[in-house]
């Protein structure tokens, strides 16, 4: 114990051990009250382990809330729950513009646009785009450093797209696309189209179709349709993706952070491209949830792989540059990603998210953006799993009521602190601005004694070599 911290050692199953330093408030003092929507162990051993308190009733200084009771909270007409001072929410008002699939699409579309545009005006007026090269030590994505190659598959919403769908279908008949409700998760609803017709039987049964000149399908639901990314690289000959999280205390100025210990998610069987497997789902969908129904799938391991093996293997199949470029160009994706929805998310000063990345790596390691998670899945498969998410949930906590409620009382504010497996990729404050004081602590009676933020910036995943 030093500094009012307290270092909590968990054990491994192969006899390691692995710690995280956690912050407690003065002993004498009341200890912080959270709420959560989640029975989830790797939250509520978190919160225990910090010491601090359940809500009984519907108050709180900490909420780890689901997406749809947060909408209740940020309500503009539900003057009864405005939040105070002090109160930290894990959801901003406004996640879906990043998190539902077609919105996700429209927006980082027309930011792209944008930045298009921006760096063609900055061309022309003889504007070095290169930040190193104008004497920079860091890149800063704020400044017109140039927008990554598209990074989100071909997208369009169904039906009000249809029209615009079909006429790009036409353009590749032989290729193949990937239809996904708007509205749900873990694989459920999704299925592949190589075929136009094949939308069909996924259009309302009870209408008469109406699709000869491109007339939107009656859907059950709304969809999304992308194009599928069918090169995808292999490992073992088997289709993978990656879950990465990102933590996001600030969109005003915007500030990320990234986790270095996420996990690839490998489908049971062999990848293949004949027309006979479109319809099996354990060849195309990584989804744990669809996945654990396969009779090969391994309890053990789960089907997973730390992101820190799959670098080794890149750097050992195509080289150090290769798997230095894949990590930048990664963090390159997840911060334009994030600033493409900068300008329309509510910036409560209240709120930060920790979003679940799904990333697929072609077979040139090429990094394609699938979705973006808010709440990404809590439940553990594996005890590997388990411990990834108790270190997860914990650094994420760590990061964010710092970030959120201040440094704890007594400690300077320059008190260096350990992120755990988080590291800072992007942060717009100017490093010479300080931070302004704490608000006042929600209840007078509540001494302050938090996690301590970092003030450091580092660029690169150092940990997954």
């Amino acid at each position: 114990r030093s500094h009012g911290q307290i270092l909590i050692v968990f054990p491994c199953l192969d006899g390691r051990l692995f710690s995280r330093r956690l912050m407690r408030r003065n002993e004498q003092s009341e200890r912080i009250v959270y709420r959560t929507d989640f029975d989830k162990y790797v939250l509520i051993s978190n919160f225990e382990r910090l010491g601090w308190t359940r809500s009984t009733d519907e108050d709180f200084d900490v909420y780890w809330a689901s997406v749809h009771n947060v909408r209740g909270l940020f309500n503009p007409e539900n003057l009864s729950k405005r939040l105070r001072d002090g109160q930290v929410v894990n959801h901003f008002p406004n996640h879906y513009e990043l998190t539902r699939k077609d919105l996700m699409a429209r927006n980082i579309k027309r930011y792209r646009r944008e930045r298009e545009r921006q760096e063609q005006l900055a061309v022309a007026d003889g504007m070095d785009l290169n930040p190193r090269k104008r004497g920079q030590s860091e890149p800063n994505l704020a400044s017109f450093e140039r927008v990554p190659l598209e990074w989100v598959p071909a997208t369009y919403s169904l039906p009000n797209d249809y029209a615009l769908f079909v006429e790009e279908f036409r353009k590749s008949p032989n290729s193949t696309w990937i239809a996904k409700p708007t509205g749900k998760a873990q694989g459920r609803g999704i299925f592949l189209v190589s075929k136009l017709n094949q939308l069909k039987r996924w259009s309302n049964p009870g209408q008469k179709e109406k699709n000869q000149q491109g007339q939107p399908l009656p859907f059950r639901e709304p969809y999304i349709i992308s194009r599928y990314i069918s090169d995808p690289l292999l490992v073992g000959g088997k289709k993978f993706d990656m879950r990465l999280y990102v933590l996001v205390t600030n969109y005003k100025p915007l500030k990320v952070f990234l986790y270095r210990g996420g996990f690839c998610r490998f489908c049971v069987e062999q990848y293949s491209t004949d027309v006979a497997e479109i319809d099996n789902i354990f060849v195309h969908l990584t989804n744990v949830a669809i996945q654990k129904q396969a009779e090969d799938y391994n309890e053990q391991h789960g089907g997973k792989w730390a992101i820190s093996d799959l670098m080794l293997f890149i750097e050992s199949t195509r080289g150090r540059a290769a798997s230095d470029k894949l990590a930048s160009d990664m963090e390159q994706i997840i911060v334009h990603s994030l600033k493409a929805v900068q300008n329309v998310i509510v910036n409560d000063k209240h709120s930060f998210e920790m979003y679940g990345f799904d990333v697929l790596i072609d077979k040139d390691l090429r990094p394609w953006l699938l979705e973006v998670n808010a709440s990404p899945s809590m439940t553990t498969t594996t005890e590997d799993d388990r411990l990834l998410k108790l270190r997860l949930i914990n650094d994420a906590l760590n990061i964010a009521i710092s970030e959120k409620r201040g440094p704890p009382e007594g400690i300077d504010d320059e008190f260096p602190t350990v992120l755990g497996d988080f590291a800072c990729i992007f942060d717009e404050k100017p490093k010479h601005e300080k931070r302004p004081p704490p608000p006042p602590p929600p209840r007078e009676e509540r001494s302050s004694s938090r996690p301590r933020r970092s003030t450091s910036s580092r660029s690169g995943w150092p940990g997954w070599r």
